[in-house]
């Protein structure tokens, strides 16, 4: 039976290919959907200390990945600080560069095509108008480079709308 190679869970566990390789990392599902930008419990990634020193090159770079997500927080800069990566799997680990991951008001995870309420009154720069409250957005897009921004149709024009004024419906 196959452990989590990050947190050592043995249920759930399945083979993750990490981009833009095909390497396999054998995560369980709290890691897999945690790696997409779900929420995971509270302190599961602290096990990214242990995880980062891997002899699984995958997994190595997954647990850089991660980390410099949470870069933030005291103990992943300490553990980033200590990680050491050969040049090769370093150059791996930023082919795909920083997920960004969109979220509404309420910390849902957004993704393309979704349907967002407006929550707040908000007037359209250069639209001459304001998209009410409670107005419904379908099929929005994901700014690619910036999780604070969604794109989406009001009124038939094409709108930017910041993602702290909206949430998922």
């Amino acid at each position: 039976m196959s452990q989590c190679e990050i947190c050592g869970a043995s249920e759930g566990v399945s083979g993750v290919a990490v981009a833009p390789k095909t390497d396999m990392a054998n995560l369980c599902i709290t890691c897999a959907n945690g790696l997409k930008g779900e929420e995971v419990p509270e302190g599961h990634w602290n096990a990214l200390t242990t995880a980062m020193w891997s002899e699984n090159d995958a997994v190595k770079v997954l647990s850089w990945r991660l980390l410099t997500r949470y870069k933030d927080e005291g103990w992943a800069s300490d553990a980033l600080d200590m990680l050491y990566l050969d040049p090769e799997v370093e150059e791996w680990a930023k082919a795909v560069g920083p997920e960004v991951i969109h979220r509404d008001s309420n910390g849902a995870v957004l993704s393309s095509g979704d349907t967002v309420v407006l929550i707040k009154d908000l007037p359209v720069k250069g639209g001459g108008f304001t998209a009410k409250r409670g107005t419904a957005v379908r099929g929005i897009s994901l700014v690619a480079d910036n999780a604070g921004h969604i794109e989406g149709r009001v009124e038939g024009q094409r709108i930017v709308i910041l993602t702290e004024f909206v949430k998922k419906k």
